[in-house]
């Protein structure tokens, strides 16, 4: 297959353009750290353009927290909450701090504080009635410790993800990694969904090893970025990547998004505010591109 072109979309054996409000019943939030604000700027302007009104969503790790801002209203919020408190953390590291017997990276408390401050009763009663939104994390095979599934998990990552370039992972299943599966409508307080997301997107040393129900949990997108196969049952489903690829599945019922091209922010670069809004303001231009061909073809 040749490389994607510039443009945001890549067609995957399209035969019939169904009506504009039934065309996808589904939606994956793929993960990918800040990148994942590349998400937030597209559905912002895609989605009412569209009228998309998914039956359920999909979503890993930072594409939980984006999925969660975009059904329950929270976007504007969550972009301005994280913007303020990257403008106000100058690193990503604090070595200094190994001395005060402080956190060394930023990550946990500005990650966990957006969330809180922004999604909040209101924004929970709002996901209650929202579609159900099928959330990923990763479990270790019981028999390897907490350290060393960590380092399987992340080499398994690193070989599909820099090596095989795929979107939808093998290696970390093939060593015995399993799927765990929380929707956030199983959310009784901001506390609990702020967890939920936060074990989405466990990376120790950037966040704390977390554990779910007993055992350990670590980031969903190790076994898969985006996590289609949670939402298989909806015959027509539209993929949100935060990263361009050489290339894209092939699959009927799938239709692959990706940014025009690759959005200027690191995964967990926390410190630079301006990247954050062109990451945003790219997938603006991306969904309006998107939606303006989709209403043309129809």
């Amino acid at each position: 297959m040749p490389a994607p072109t510039s443009t945001a979309i890549l067609r995957n054996g399209e035969t019939r353009l169904p009506s504009m409000q039934s065309e996808f019943s589904a939606v994956v939030f793929s993960g990918g750290g800040c990148r994942c604000f590349w998400q937030a700027g597209f559905w912002a302007t895609a989605a009412p353009q569209l009228e998309l009104k998914p039956k359920a969503i999909a979503a890993v790790s930072a594409g939980a927290a984006f999925a969660c801002a975009a059904f329950g209203g929270a976007t504007d919020a969550v972009l301005a909450s994280f913007i303020r408190r990257t403008r106000d953390n100058p690193r990503n590291f604090y070595p200094g701090n190994v001395l005060r017997r402080e956190a060394v990276f930023p990550h946990e408390p500005m990650y966990r504080g957006t969330i809180l401050e922004t999604m909040d009763a209101a924004v929970l009663e709002r996901l209650r009635t929202a579609p159900e939104i099928r959330v990923l994390m990763t479990r270790p095979p019981r028999h390897v410790h907490s350290i060393p599934a960590l380092a399987m998990g992340f080499a398994a990552y690193g070989i599909d993800r820099l090596v095989r370039r795929r979107v939808h992972p093998t290696a970390a299943r093939s060593l015995g990694f399993q799927p765990m599966v929380v929707t956030v409508q199983s959310c009784k307080t901001p506390a609990e969904l702020a967890d939920l997301i936060m074990h989405s997107s466990c990376m120790p040393p950037l966040t704390p090893a977390y554990r779910r129900d007993g055992r350990a949990v670590i980031d969903g997108a190790l076994l898969d970025a985006a996590p289609a196969d949670l939402v298989d049952e909806f015959d027509r489903t539209l993929v949100l990547l935060s990263r361009r690829y050489e290339e894209l599945p092939e699959h009927p019922a799938r239709l692959y998004v990706q940014p025009s091209e690759d959005p200027p922010i690191k995964m967990w670069d926390y410190a630079n505010p301006d990247l954050i809004q062109a990451a945003y303001d790219l997938g603006r231009r991306d969904g309006d591109t998107f939606a303006a061909e989709r209403l043309a073809a129809h």
